[in-house]
């Protein structure tokens, strides 16, 4: 079991997500960053869709009280044990009565903790993430709460030597300024030739609004192409007759503070979406954080997709590394 002293920022429960409800308006919710939340399972030994704890900016401090392993992976925010600082993207061993504290996060934006076993909570429409938007999954479908008690599952998969390491080639760069590549549509074709461009043209600011619903941009105003607004859309030219909104669609209300629509985001509007974030660099906008530059960048279908097959590549070639050390024990 897990005690709750500090709940941190914003720490909830997520798994890999709520797969399979999109058409009757339940987002997946699940791991913003997918591929520093599958990494944490690896190295604890989990199945890789196992619940873990999502930390947010600032990490919460935790007491646990049975022995386990866990690692902390994501943004760069050195955890400590009882006081003592201890490494990121690496197998580590708690025992009862250990104290898991967090100094200031450095880079990044989010941080998965995975605990061997996994967090053991109900699952709902068959996932653990929490959505707190309509208070469902999770620690009752909520942010934890100083006092919160967790338990921990018996479900781990393989057993994983203490110190296996991820090598830092694979571990998360971060920079101040981000590039994130976007396939154009759904809308696009409602704004001007001249808008498209300036979209891909100038460094957005992320606002303060950047949450797990969505990040808002701060930039320049984009322009739309007259028409006379079909039966269904609003009056404003930014209105289309609604649709559905594929996580990472980006929509630009009245032409100002374009939006990226993320895990815990409504499925589904009447605003034109100009692009999508490919789903390969879904995990690099979870870790930018508020006053950081954006500069979207087009891609083709075929490139987003040879993306997602060398990310899952290099998944791959990092569980092989960690079930190599496992071999080992």
């Amino acid at each position: 079991m897990i005690k709750v002293i500090k709940p941190g920022l914003q720490t909830t429960v997520q798994d890999r997500g709520r797969i399979g409800f999109y058409e009757i308006g339940m987002p997946p919710s699940g791991a913003m960053d997918t591929y520093s939340y599958t990494i944490s399972n690896l190295l604890v030994g989990n199945d890789e869709n196992a619940a873990t704890i999502e930390i947010t900016y600032m990490g919460p401090e935790l007491e646990f009280q049975e022995n386990t392993v866990i690692a902390v992976t994501g943004g760069q925010i050195p955890p400590k044990i009882n006081g003592q600082l201890v490494p990121m993207w690496e197998t580590l061993i708690v025992k009862a009565g250990d104290v898991l504290s967090f100094e200031f996060m450095k880079a990044g934006a989010r941080v998965y903790l995975a605990v061997a076993g996994g967090i053991d909570v109900p699952e709902i429409m068959g996932s653990r993430s929490t959505y707190t938007l309509c208070g469902i999954g999770g620690f009752e479908g909520r942010a934890l709460q100083a006092g919160d008690l967790l338990q921990i599952g018996s479900a781990q998969s393989y057993k994983v030597k203490e110190g296996t390491r991820v090598d830092s080639k694979f571990t998360t760069q971060f920079s101040n300024s981000n590039e994130i590549r976007v396939i154009m549509g759904l809308c696009s074709y409602r704004f001007t030739a001249e808008s498209k461009k300036q979209f891909l043209s100038i460094d957005w600011t992320v606002t303060p609004e950047a949450n797990r619903i969505g990040y808002r941009f701060k930039g320049e105003r984009l322009s739309f192409v007259p028409r006379e607004q079909p039966f269904g859309a609003g009056s404003n030219p930014s209105n289309v007759v609604d649709l559905g909104y594929p996580i990472g669609s980006i929509q630009v209300p009245d032409g100002v503070e374009p939006i990226a629509l993320l895990n815990d985001a409504v499925t589904g509007g009447g605003y034109a979406t100009i692009a999508t974030v490919i789903n390969a660099d879904l995990n690099r906008m979870a870790q930018i954080k508020t006053n950081e530059k954006v500069r979207f960048i087009s891609v083709t279908l075929e490139e987003a997709l040879q993306a997602r097959l060398e990310l899952k590549n290099q998944l791959m070639k990092i569980k092989e590394q960690i079930v190599a050390e496992r071999r080992s024990i």
